[in-house]
């Protein structure tokens, strides 16, 4: 007697939050520079779609300031893309960053924090998704230039932990192509851009280089 022969199909877990990825974040990598999506060129998998996994490993970034005194201070190298954190002129973290491109160069100088937003938002970028169906239909929208379609929705583009530093510039979550990527922004892992922001305040000093 011959038994049947059945065919194993491979069990697919897809998880919540990477079923219901919020707003812009249902892009796909590299399509957008804050928006980029869940997976990446390398396939790493972020379990976060809020935050992006980074499209190269990170053995760069670290923090060890939690017991640290003394005054705040950023320094920012574009030339490296890292940015240094010192408390009390002792360096305490450094973290991955993606600056701002070719045509939206991150302006050197010194500056200083002049505001704090947990949940910021952008006022010029984003994405426009499909009102009915949730789609995406353009992932790097600049709202100056683009006008929203019929039966289109427009969200701006999220920059959690955002440190303002001058203008519309500020140091903020977003994705790391591992390149100067940003429209001017300073953008860091998730992880990073907590611990800068729990540990700047209003007035701490930048210095881009």
């Amino acid at each position: 007697m011959t038994l049947p022969k059945f065919t194993i199909l491979p069990l697919v877990i897809l998880l919540p939050g990477v079923i219901g990825l919020n707003a812009c974040f249902q892009s796909g990598p590299g399509n957008s520079g804050y928006m980029a999506g869940v997976g990446n060129p390398i396939g790493q998998v972020s379990l976060d779609p809020k935050h992006p996994a980074p499209a190269i490993p990170d053995d760069v970034s670290y923090w060890d300031g939690d017991s640290a005194s003394g005054a705040p201070l950023i320094k920012i190298n574009r030339s490296q893309q890292k940015a240094f954190f010192y408390k009390g002129g002792v360096l305490v973290g450094v973290s991955r960053i993606s600056s701002g491109k070719e045509d939206h160069a991150t302006p050197p100088g010194r500056y200083k924090i002049s505001e704090k937003d947990k949940d910021h938002t952008s006022s010029v970028y984003g994405c426009f998704k499909d009102k009915a169906t949730g789609m995406m239909l353009n992932d790097n929208v600049d709202i100056r230039v683009d006008k929203v379609p019929p039966g289109a929705i427009y969200y701006p583009a999220p920059m959690y932990n955002f440190m303002r530093i001058t203008g519309g510039i500020g140091m903020h979550t977003g994705y790391l192509p591992g390149y100067a990527a940003s429209h001017g922004c300073i953008r860091m892992p998730h992880h990073m851009s907590e611990k800068f922001f729990e540990n700047v305040v209003v007035g701490t000093p930048v210095i881009i280089e």
